[in-house]
């Protein structure tokens, strides 16, 4: 059987007396690609959250590659090669684009940091061309797609195993949304494992091997992305109309 990345099994999270994951289990093999859909609220950047340690489990068990990180502090979580694409990017505004990758490159340290930064960021820039050009360029200054790209690559820096990802289209023109998903496709493609929260659905399904539906904190149903897109019930709550 293949091997698991990710499995999350029976996780329950709460933001003081309200629940917001009950009992949530999911499994994301090594090299694949799994989307997280459901309407707003349904805990979809919780979980991811609650991978990153962001969000401490009430109960349940996380284990990303065979280890138990349940209880690890984010910046250890991030050590075992996990990285995290926030809802609407947050970047340093003030700092430069190149600042604000360098920033990925934290979890490394001494000459292993030195060795490394110039290689990640070559191939940072290589996905994402504007930036190169734009690396001097105060982060606040450019456009929501441009600061996507960022906030991606910064992630990047830090050589993930497994790459998390909050909304990565919101607010974004059509065109950059494009590049964005082509971009995620061919580091998934070159075996990058990927969780993504989205929500536009259909054009998550579209790109991955499966999908997770959450509705108020639970898995109301999960399947090969292609059959989620083809199920009736998912394309009547969450699809809407082809146009």
């Amino acid at each position: 059987m293949p091997e698991a990345m990710l499995d999350v099994r029976g996780l329950d999270t709460y933001y003081g007396p309200i629940q917001a994951l009950r009992q949530v289990s999911v499994k994301v093999e090594k090299g694949s690609f799994a989307s997280i859909i459901g309407a707003n609220g349904a805990g979809k950047s919780t979980f991811l959250k609650a991978i990153a340690g962001l969000v401490k489990p009430q109960s349940g068990r996380i284990t990303i590659d065979g280890k138990d990180i349940t209880r690890f502090p984010a910046h250890k979580i991030t050590k075992q090669g996990v990285a995290l694409v926030l809802e609407r990017r947050q970047l340093f505004g003030p700092l430069s684009v190149l600042d604000n990758l360098a920033l990925g490159t934290y979890r490394f340290s001494g000459k292993e940091r030195k060795r490394g930064f110039q290689e990640s960021l070559g191939k940072v820039f290589d996905l994402f061309t504007v930036l190169r050009e734009r690396s001097g360029q105060k982060a606040g200054t450019l456009s929501g797609g441009e600061q996507q790209m960022v906030a991606i690559g910064r992630a990047l820096m830090a050589r993930p195993k497994l790459l998390l990802l909050d909304e990565p289209s919101l607010g974004l023109a059509p065109l950059f949304v494009s590049e964005i998903f082509r971009t995620l496709k061919e580091l998934n493609n070159d075996g990058m494992t990927m969780v993504l929260v989205e929500q536009n659905a259909r054009l998550a399904l579209k790109i991955s091997d499966h999908g997770y539906v959450l509705d108020t904190g639970r898995v109301a149903t999960e399947g090969p992305a292609a059959e989620l897109l083809n199920n009736e019930r998912v394309k009547t709550a969450y699809l809407g109309r082809r146009k």
